[in-house]
């Protein structure tokens, strides 16, 4: 499945430069040209990362990246900027960023960075214990499930599909993610099995976790 990433950058040539890169090596970017438009866009979808100018019209990219954090979006972010001093590097890294590129940049220095962040699995959480409710923590260390004080060791696919819904609490999961996620290229993918996982999911943490979603896939809900 295509990573999808938003790139907010007012150069007009920069910006074509980018979107071009990374559509040629088969993400999905997602290009605007100001601080409102990059909000919006943030809203009303789902990104893995974001790639924000700091210096933009209307909202800077510092702000937009504290509005978001305040409302517990995890996306995680690159600041791309022409700012150097420290103060500004301190103002990024306390905005939430989880990176920082200064222009100029070679767009293959850019790629490694989007690329080492999209390997992580948690974003902006310290801790190898996922809080799911009062009662019930994953630790993402071992893959045990800890729910009213009892271990359960998850398997290997089950330990997958419980990571994807914690990443994308509250969001519909379609099928396709599900099954790129889980099974490996060149490994038959079992509508049966998928049910089995979410069946063993739904007996540790209670049916109402984890809602289907007819035709189109599940949403864990963090409820």
């Amino acid at each position: 499945m295509k990573k999808k990433l938003l790139l907010l950058e007012d150069d007009m040539a920069l910006n074509e430069t980018v979107v071009d890169y990374f559509e040629n090596l088969d993400y999905e970017i997602h290009s605007v040209y100001n601080g409102n438009d990059a909000l919006d866009a943030i809203y009303e979808n789902n990104f893995d990362l974001l790639l924000l100018d700091v210096n933009v019209p209307d909202i800077n990219g510092f702000e937009i990246l504290k509005t978001i954090r305040k409302q517990d979006n995890t996306t995680p972010a690159i600041f791309i900027t022409s700012l150097n001093s420290m103060a500004d590097l301190e103002d990024g890294y306390d905005s939430g960023c989880d990176d920082y590129i200064r222009k100029p940049f070679a767009l293959k220095e850019l790629k490694l960075r989007v690329d080492t962040i999209l390997k992580r699995e948690f974003f902006h959480n310290n801790s190898t214990k996922i809080q799911i409710d009062s009662d019930t923590y994953y630790d993402t260390s071992n893959d045990i499930l800890n729910v009213k004080g009892e271990e359960i060791q998850l398997n290997n696919k089950d330990a997958k599909l419980l990571k994807l819904f914690l990443q994308n609490k509250d969001k519909l999961v379609t099928h396709e993610t599900i099954y790129s996620t889980l099974w490996e290229y060149g490994e038959d993918v079992s509508e049966s099995a998928l049910r089995t996982y979410i069946k063993n999911l739904r007996k540790y943490l209670g049916k109402e976790k984890i809602v289907s979603i007819k035709k189109l896939g599940y949403r864990f809900t963090a409820k």
